[in-house]
């Protein structure tokens, strides 16, 4: 038993090396769900929603006017040449504090309006992968004043699946939000497209390009969100310990070397080599591949943390690197549908390796990659799509964990929540190896969450639903209301309490996405 009971320890510490807990992104539940037929009406235009920055007082002064003079003395400092053509800027997102005069120095090179403005930096905090996401919100704040998103491009945007809406991957994350007091400040007049980019492949990084590309016009800029080299033993990167300064700089101008000369895949390949800690190098290759051989490149201005502060025990890098030009624009990307339907024989690829991936852990205590297991992946499963895996054993359920937000690949999150729910539902012991042949795997496969103008579009019994307001969010699958016996006003109240708000705070200025599930699974063993 002792021994048993060491494995079960070993293999859970295991699992859990692969496992990201991100509120409101990972949900434990009870129960299937139901499969739901109905066709989602189209949803009626949502009222003004606004994501305020939460950077002001910590990465930035809070005060308007502190914060525009501040600018103003960078901006004086700054000797840069105005370019007529501007169609890009990659900037540093640390405070301004160290960064900020490395990116005035860029913004100076701004000398005309535009009207739509994209920034595009990573995922700090939530994981994503394979996918971009973009917010569904009318308005970002700081204390500079609301700026409004291109509802309409974003609305563009989702037509395709590489772009996706996660929203836990905005609210905090300030790789995107530290540019905006930048842009408003030299701009007065913008419609503003953030997104944030998940860990992707350079197929899915061209992809995205592609379709940015066939949609950008001569009043579009693209700003580029990006620190570089992370030097230091917090950042778990010290490749060298002698000439620290002289070493970061050869491998940032590196770098800088496959940007200049417009190669996406060399950029890529150059980061993989030298495991040069460059965070937004995702979307650096996106607008590598977006740029042609007519594009200029300028580096603005380059300098480190290390240098500012006279220590280089932990160092970070700042560009501002220009780009000029005219967006040369692709063919239109048709819209790809989202929610694929999962036929027969891809249920089947799914709930095996769901099982082949539980049994694998057990088997050898380490989590195998998919290409161990043989499993093949085809373009449907490598669509982001919201997946629960579901294990029961004698009818009863033995673990559950899922997905509500399509932030990976179908495969991958069957893959990974086959695992959290077999070794890392709090609620039971890690699954024993003598369990595997009395346990059934059920999948369900959510679609793309929605909005919907009014509560009173919620369908009790097929709509699961996310509710948000003032920052807090909480979820509530299908089957939740019909197993409860609850109506549609009840169940908005209990989701309410379980978001931590008051009884009767959806009723007015909450917002609601909802979604459905098709389910499938093994026979009751």
């Amino acid at each position: 038993m002792a021994e048993r009971n060491k494995n079960r320890v070993v293999v859970a510490a295991l699992v859990s090396l692969m496992i990201v807990v991100t509120v409101g992104l990972v949900v434990r539940f009870r129960g299937s769900f139901r499969r739901a037929t109905e066709p989602v009406e189209p949803a009626a235009e949502s009222p003004p929603v606004v994501l305020r920055s939460s950077l002001a007082g910590s990465w930035y002064p809070d005060n308007a006017e502190a914060l525009k003079a501040q600018f103003k003395g960078f901006l004086d400092e700054a000797d840069t040449a105005p370019q007529e053509d501007l169609i890009a800027l990659i900037l540093p997102h640390a405070g301004y504090r160290y960064s900020g005069r490395t990116a005035v120095a860029g913004l100076k090179a701004i000398v005309r309006p535009y009207d739509r403005i994209i920034v595009i930096g990573p995922s700090h905090r939530v994981p994503m992968e394979e996918v971009f996401s973009v917010p569904l919100v009318t308005h970002y704040e700081t204390p500079l004043g609301r700026t409004p998103l291109d509802v309409e491009f974003i609305s563009r945007l989702l037509e395709h699946p590489v772009f996706q809406n996660v929203p836990h991957a905005h609210q905090h994350e300030h790789s995107v939000q530290i540019e905006l007091p930048l842009l408003q400040f030299k701009i007065p007049d913008f419609r503003l497209v953030p997104i944030v980019a998940g860990n992707c492949s350079l197929e899915t990084i061209r992809n995205a390009a592609s379709i940015l590309k066939s949609m950008v016009d001569v009043q579009t800029l693209v700003v580029i969100s990006s620190d570089f080299v992370h030097y230091g033993a917090s950042y778990g990167y010290a490749p060298f310990t002698e000439n620290i300064s002289e070493q970061i700089r050869n491998l940032d101008m590196g770098a800088f070397k496959f940007i200049e000369t417009l190669d996406e895949q060399g950029f890529v390949d150059y980061r993989h080599r030298t495991g040069a800690t460059i965070c937004g190098h995702i979307a650096i290759a996106l607008l590598l591949s977006m740029l042609d051989e007519s594009s200029s490149v300028e580096l603005v201005e380059y300098t480190t943390s290390g240098q500012l502060e006279g220590d280089y025990s932990r160092s970070v890098s700042y560009f501002s690197i220009a780009f000029g030009g005219a967006w040369q624009k692709g063919p239109s990307a048709e819209p790809v549908a989202h929610n694929v339907e999962i036929h027969d024989d891809d249920r089947e690829r799914l709930i095996g390796l769901a099982r082949e991936a539980i049994g694998y852990v057990l088997e050898h205590r380490q989590v195998p990659a998919t290409s161990e297991l043989g499993f093949a992946i085809n373009d449907t499963l490598k669509r982001p799509r919201g997946a629960f895996v579901t294990l029961k054993k004698g009818g009863n359920l033995r673990g559950c964990i899922g997905d509500i937000f399509p932030c990976r690949p179908l495969y991958k999150s069957v893959f990974s929540n086959a695992l959290n729910a077999a070794f890392a539902d709090r609620r039971f012991p890690s699954l024993g190896k003598d369990e595997l042949n009395d346990i059934t795997v059920e999948i369900s496969v959510l679609t793309r969450p929605q909005p919907v103008s009014s509560y009173h579009d919620i369908r009790i019994g097929i709509d699961g639903v996310v509710l948000s307001k003032n920052g807090r969010s909480a979820v509530f699958l299908p089957q939740v209301a019909s197993e409860q016996g609850w109506n549609l006003d009840r169940t908005l109240t209990q989701l309410a309490l379980k978001a931590g708000l008051e009884a009767d705070d959806w009723r007015h200025g909450a917002r609601f996405l909802v979604f459905q599930a098709d389910v499938f699974g093994e026979s009751e063993r």
